[in-house]
């Protein structure tokens, strides 16, 4: 079952089973990908978006709920912060599960080996393929500061 599959199962179920919160989250996941869809439509087919660019806006929906909890943490509203890590719950069920740091280092050795990366002008196509292969499955903030450092030394 693809990713847009389970989400549509995932909110029946919701639907079924009256959870408020969570039919909210995957209507905002369904809106997110649909906005996608239609952006996507004037630019190539009447397809939509791939398995990849629902990936990397579930990664963003994910990204943008950590900053606005630690907004909302430092604030002093803790009830919205409490909504927006449930809501990131709900978001990540659909991700892959993501990589731990010894998988990340191995990942960035084999491509820096496979694309013969020399040096610091070589890392854009290592994050290239990083990002092909891993998108979702690990933060690509974290990751550019472990290419730049295994390119540059």
């Amino acid at each position: 079952m693809d990713l847009r599959e389970r989400i549509q199962t995932a909110t029946r179920q919701a639907m079924k089973q009256r959870a408020s919160d969570r039919l909210s989250t995957l209507r905002l996941i369904s809106a997110a990908i649909k906005d996608r869809d239609i952006a996507a439509r004037g630019e190539e087919s009447d397809v939509g978006v791939g398995e990849a660019e629902v990936l990397a806006i579930l990664g963003k929906m994910v990204r943008q709920r950590r900053e606005s909890a630690r907004t909302y943490e430092e604030a002093g509203r803790l009830d919205l912060a409490e909504q927006e890590l449930a809501e990131i719950e709900v978001i990540e069920e659909f991700l892959p599960r993501p990589m731990s740091d010894a998988e990340v280092e191995k990942a960035v050795d084999s491509v820096v080996a496979e694309v013969g990366a020399q040096s610091i002008r070589d890392m854009g196509r290592v994050m290239g393929v990083l990002k092909s292969r891993y998108q979702g499955r690990v933060d690509f903030g974290r990751i550019g500061p472990k290419v730049k450092q295994r390119l540059a030394g």
